[in-house]
């Protein structure tokens, strides 16, 4: 009995041990404006850029629906698929981070910021996709534009 405990407190911890620190892949700034407003002036400007916005998730109104509150948080999925094929191609795998998402939320101050992960978080760690595929670039371009253009 004391082997199997110490055998499953060593994977426990060998586990946590091992994990990733992947908070240096995520970008966050402050926003300008509210969450709603923020989220509409991003969805306006993708669009207007030709991107393709695949959901609007209301991450806030969930939790209200369940008699909770984490603040006003959305998630807008979007992307191109000029720009993600090529990486779908390059390794199926790329689907599972593909489209590209930004999350718009509340923070425990009620300051609006903005988060995403950087495409080669994901991306650029797959077999099948090179660190310096053009799309990475194409993709951690628009990310950055798009967000400065609501950011403080």
């Amino acid at each position: 009995m004391k082997m199997l405990v110490a055998l499953a407190l060593s994977l426990v911890l060998g586990g946590t041990a091992m994990a990733e620190d992947h908070s240096k892949d995520i970008v966050r700034k402050a926003a300008k404006a509210g969450v709603v407003e923020t989220v509409d002036q991003l969805v306006a400007t993708m669009e207007g850029a030709g991107l393709k916005i695949f959901a609007r998730i209301d991450h806030g109104a969930g939790a209200q629906s369940i008699g909770e509150d984490v603040g006003a948080s959305q998630l807008l999925i979007f992307g191109n698929p000029k720009v993600g094929t090529p990486a779908i191609k390059d390794d199926r795998i790329s689907g599972l981070f593909l489209p590209l998402k930004v999350l718009v939320y509340e923070d425990a101050e009620g300051k609006t910021m903005i988060a995403y992960e950087t495409p080669k978080a994901n991306l650029g760690k797959l077999g099948g996709v090179s660190e310096d595929a053009p799309y990475l670039a194409v993709m951690t371009g628009a990310l950055a534009k798009f967000t400065d253009g609501v950011a403080e």
